[in-house]
């Protein structure tokens, strides 16, 4: 049970880390982090590149990544006795 709870917490921090990567990638009303990498050069099709809608899915990716792990933890610690 210990070695699942470390994994979650190694999983969680991880995750939390690359969630606010992928966020500061964004771009926003002035520009972004996405802007030094490349992704407000290239061709925007229906309002958003490919770069950003990838960028989009990775982050909700990893977002529902972060979720369940949340959830996990918090059930282990509910129901570890």
């Amino acid at each position: 049970m210990n070695a699942v709870k470390l994994g979650l917490q190694i999983v969680l921090v991880l995750s939390n880390l690359f969630l606010i990567l992928l966020i500061l990638m964004h771009k926003g009303k002035g520009g972004g982090l996405s802007d030094m990498f490349g992704g407000g050069v290239s061709t925007s099709l229906g309002g958003s590149s490919i770069a950003e809608r990838n960028l989009d899915r990775f982050t909700v990716a990893l977002g529902i990544v972060w979720f369940v792990t949340v959830v996990g933890l918090g059930l282990l610690a509910r129901f570890a006795s």
